[in-house]
């Protein structure tokens, strides 16, 4: 959420960046709810001062024989309206923090300008792309044959976009999950496991309310919602909190479940694993000091590349245009990895710095040694790596002419010494 103090004054430079975004907002509203808070805040001063007179003066009229009565009366009066201007307030401030919901971040002035993921632009690759001696399958035909994966028998059990991993398939998915927690914890982050459900005031921290309720899982019994990240327990995690700044930058990694419902992915990726309504994802965040944030992101971006490094797996490094980039996010890198079965790259993760967006929704701050004034925090997460995109990347960059799986040096400690699937 942005300061609706740095709106005012930067007025022209947030509606121009809001509109490189290519994003629609009624600044005029904002503005003019604004005048009304302080207009409603100048008027409830000045008689709440008129009150504490009274009250200091009203002995002496008593004591004079004045006319108490009257002067009750009109008391009486400023209190009611004293009253009523309280609740006008919170009714404005509701309004207004509603609309600044709503608003994105601001984006980065290092990122490309344009309007859809094909303005993204290449900012780094790494190896080169497998060269095989076969046609490659997909990973949905390796799946089946080697028993790994029961699609039919996952959209029996909950739907569509569902799927049982079973067999080495199961083994594959939690050895990748160890591996990347693992790998994580030894590149100095905190591992933390979180719940899997979170609160509505949660979701809203971390920018996934108001603007995408229609994506999430929620229950309707008691409001709770399945989380879509494990971005949003850990993140919120210091929801409410004063840090201190010896204590920058608090780096976690943490294994979810993550549960979306691609409301506006109708058609896509209908078969295989890359969209799926459940999928597990192992998640890098960062809280550190904003004069930090963009090293830190490098830092982070480094972090889950070396993920695919290990596993000798082709990417390559996206910074996405002000077309492509999410609602809370000020610059994110896409890390694409690539799949022969398919012939294309696929994001495997985001890493993003949100600046003090997130921070301000949440209410994240931090204090300096000797400084009364508090600070907010710059947040920052990345997928280390998404595990079920991660095994198809496997599958199709490991497959052998004979159908079956060479497994990644790096893996084979998690699965028990095993050299082949198959």
């Amino acid at each position: 959420m942005l300061d609706i103090k740095y709106i005012i004054t930067n007025l022209d430079l947030v509606k121009e960046k809001t509109a490189r975004r290519g994003a629609e907002f009624d600044f005029d509203t904002l503005l003019a709810l604004d005048e009304e808070r302080k207009k409603l805040i100048l008027e409830g001063e000045e008689l709440k001062q008129k009150r504490n007179e009274f009250s200091k003066s009203f002995p002496l009229i008593k004591k004079q024989g004045g006319d108490v009565e009257t002067a009750q009366k009109e008391m009486k009066q400023v209190s009611e309206r004293i009253a009523a201007l309280d609740k006008e307030l919170a009714d404005v401030q509701e309004r207004q923090r509603g609309m600044l919901l709503t608003l994105p971040n601001l984006v980065d002035d290092s990122i490309p300008v344009g309007k859809s993921e094909e303005d993204n632009t290449l900012y780094r690759d790494w190896g080169v792309k497998p060269s095989l001696a076969f046609e490659p399958k997909a990973h949905w035909d390796i799946a089946e044959s080697l028993g790994l994966v029961d699609f039919e028998r996952g959209t029996k059990v909950a739907g569509a976009r569902f799927s049982a991993y079973k067999g080495m398939g199961a083994k594959l998915e939690r050895a990748l999950i160890n591996f990347m927690l693992d790998t994580q914890s030894s590149r100095g982050y905190t591992e933390v496991m979180t719940p899997f459900l979170v609160n509505a005031a949660s979701m809203t921290g971390t920018g996934q309310l108001p603007k995408f309720e229609e994506d999430a899982f929620k229950c309707e019994r008691d409001g709770l919602y399945l989380i879509p990240t494990a971005e949003v327990p850990v993140t919120n995690l210091y929801a409410g909190e004063i840090l201190d700044e010896a204590d920058l930058p608090i780096k976690h990694c943490a294994y979810s479940p993550c549960f979306r419902r691609e409301a506006g992915s109708h058609g896509k990726d209908v078969r295989g694993l890359i969209r799926q309504h459940q999928f597990n994802k192992v998640e890098l965040v960062k809280f550190v000091k904003p004069e930090e944030g963009w090293k830190e992101l490098e830092l982070l971006l480094s972090d889950a590349e070396n993920i695919l490094q290990l596993l000798g797996i082709h990417y390559r490094v996206m910074t996405l245009s002000t077309g492509d980039i999410g609602f809370t996010s000020a610059k994110t890198y896409d890390i694409e990895v690539w799949l022969p079965g398919q012939d294309c790259y696929r994001e495997i993760s985001s890493c993003s710095c949100f600046m003090d967006f997130q921070a301000r929704r949440a209410n994240i701050r931090y204090r300096k040694p000797g400084d009364k004034r508090l600070d907010f925090v710059y947040t920052l997460n990345g997928s280390g790596l998404a595990v079920g995109r991660t095994f198809v990347a496997v599958l199709e960059n490991y497959q052998l002419p004979d159908g079956r799986i060479s497994v990644p040096e790096v893996l084979r400690p998690y699965l028990g010494g095993a050299e082949i699937i198959g």
